[in-house]
């Protein structure tokens, strides 16, 4: 039977390079403590976390990107109860928690928490910073945005492409997260939601976004370049196994992934961005897990159908993911 025929509602992609990517009981800072609760998940998120005898027993340390003192999180399954860990160490409102980085204070989208963290990683937390208005003539269909989101709600920019309309804006920037369009706010919105509303702007036409971007350092370089942990531990970034976050179920602690693992999820997410304008490692992870054990291209439509469904993945995509995982299961990247 052709690929997703009578199955799938099919949407056409978007414009290539263009827009769309995809708790309580926390420590004091600086403070050891017992295992956290519950989560700050919605209820619509999946399945509820496991009791905390269950979960994986692990101590990560953490700054806030623009200078803090270190503090020490446990006890999370999914980035919203990441977030919620990383507010109650600070004593700062989860929603100000914007995304976080490993093992780097920048704003370095290659450094970007996704759905994995390694064991030894240092976690740097982006909370918002200064709020802006920008009004934006389209003058061309592609404004030259990738967008991806933190997983708790917050859509961002993660890349710019050089030349294009928004690469004139000098007041937008790489890590503002896009909170309204034309006065309709995108809080709770995935990225790909947000890549489309943007696809969808009338070509020659101006319209608004409202942004706030990370809170920028000033004079905290110093605390944190020193952002080792204090003693003789390991060195950041050193271990060989990964946290894995899921939006479902509970957290699993995972060896590294393996070279066709690594290369096939590369690929993956470059064919995200280029058929729906979005980065997002958690989700290219998801897809190839799903198909590395497929035996052709429906298998695998029908694996994404059930699992992420909401996407409506259009067939050449599925196709060209097929395609990526097998070359990488060959070698051939």
């Amino acid at each position: 039977m052709p690929l997703g025929l009578g199955r799938r509602k099919k949407a056409p992609p978007l414009v290539e390079n263009e827009e769309a990517e995809p708790g309580r009981g926390g420590l004091g800072v600086g403070e050891p403590g017992p295992l956290g609760g519950g989560g700050a998940g919605g209820p619509h998120m999946g399945l509820p976390p496991p009791p905390p005898a269950l979960r994986p027993r692990l101590v990560f340390h953490t700054q806030l990107a623009h200078g803090s003192p270190t503090g020490r999180i446990e006890g999370f399954t999914n980035v919203k109860e990441l977030y919620g860990k990383i507010a109650e160490a600070f004593r700062l409102p989860a929603a100000e928690v914007m995304f976080c980085t490993l093992n780097t204070h920048k704003v370095d989208m290659d450094k970007l928490l996704g759905g994995q963290i390694g064991l030894e990683d240092f976690i740097f937390a982006h909370v918002k910073g200064q709020r802006k208005e920008v009004e934006v003539f389209k003058s061309e269909e592609a404004l030259g945005l990738t967008i991806t989101d933190n997983g708790a709600g917050y859509a961002f920019i993660k890349r710019i492409k050089e030349g294009s309309v928004i690469d004139h804006i000098q007041l937008i920037s790489v890590g503002d997260m896009i909170e309204a369009i034309n006065g309709q706010s995108l809080l709770g919105c995935r990225h790909y939601e947000v890549a489309r509303l943007l696809k969808e702007l009338p070509r020659g036409r101006t319209f608004t976004l409202k942004l706030t971007e990370p809170r920028k350092a000033f004079d905290m370089i110093g605390v944190r370049s020193g952002g080792g942990r204090p003693g003789s531990g390991p060195q950041l970034g050193t271990g060989r196994g990964t946290l894995r976050l899921r939006s479902r179920g509970p957290a699993t602690v995972e060896d590294v992934p393996s070279a066709f693992e690594e290369k096939a999820i590369e690929k993956v997410d470059d064919l995200l961005e280029s058929y729906m304008g979005i980065r997002d490692t958690e989700l290219a992870a998801t897809m190839v897990e799903l198909g590395k054990d497929k035996r052709n291209p429906d298998e695998l439509a029908e694996a994404l159908d059930e699992r992420l469904g909401d996407f409506a993945f259009p067939d050449e995509f599925v196709f060209d993911v097929w395609g990526a995982i097998g070359d990488a299961k060959v070698g051939r990247f």
